[in-house]
Parts: structure tokens; sequence; C-alpha cells
């Protein structure tokens, strides 16, 4: 794996304990805007492995 794969990782990894955060506080308005951003940021072809 090399650095910048790395460097998305840990970004997308804080995004998800951010969203898991708003979840477990109840903030609906935040959970939205992390989904937003989680999803111009890293667009579901992106996500999806095709393994």
């Amino acid at each position: 794996m090399n650095i910048s794969a790395t460097k998305t990782d840990l970004k997308l990894d804080d995004y998800l304990d951010l969203l898991n955060l708003a979840v477990s506080i109840g903030d609906e308005k935040w959970q939205k805007e992390i989904v937003r951003k989680l999803s111009y940021t890293y667009p579901s072809s992106k996500l999806v492995s095709n393994k």
C-alpha cells in the first residue's frame, strides 16, 4: 500500500468515526452533512470493490 492510499483510508475512517458519533448523539443534521461529504469525496465507484 502506498502512502497516498494510506492517507485516503485514514480520511475515510475519520469520516466514518464522525458519522458514528453523529448517530450516537442523534444529530441528524450533522449526519446528513457527513453523508453528503462522503458521497462527494468518495463516489460509490471508489468504495465498492469488484473483487
